[in-house]
């Protein structure tokens, strides 16, 4: 999608610290982290939000979400994966997108 930061990111036309690519997603690390492990997983494919995507690309994202919080070593300590859906919840790029955060006791409620 032309002008979507995110797909400059995935056809690496924008830089970004990428710790996994492969076929459907891209893994890269938050310019503004929120935690000591701020990663953000978007599929390749350009789908503006959680909201529009098939189960199958979301589930391939969470998946890529886990194994990146699993990759990074936090898979026995605890992560949090978050999408956020429009603006209002804080969705600052019209492209899907997983948080996975993790490094720091992370409270509840979120926001």
């Amino acid at each position: 999608m032309p002008g979507c930061l995110f797909c400059g990111i995935a056809a690496h036309q924008v830089p970004a610290t990428i710790v996994h690519e492969d076929d459907a997603v891209v893994v890269f690390t938050d310019r503004r982290p929120q935690a000591p492990l701020h990663l953000l997983v978007i599929p390749r494919t350009h789908v503006a939000s959680l909201a529009e995507a098939d189960p199958a690309l979301a589930g391939t994202v969470a998946a890529a979400a886990a194994k990146a919080a699993a990759d990074a070593g936090y898979a026995d300590s605890g992560y949090r994966v978050v999408a956020n859906v429009g603006p209002d919840a804080g969705q600052s790029v019209a492209h899907l997108h997983f948080h996975v955060l993790a490094g720091r006791p992370l409270g509840w409620p979120p926001g």
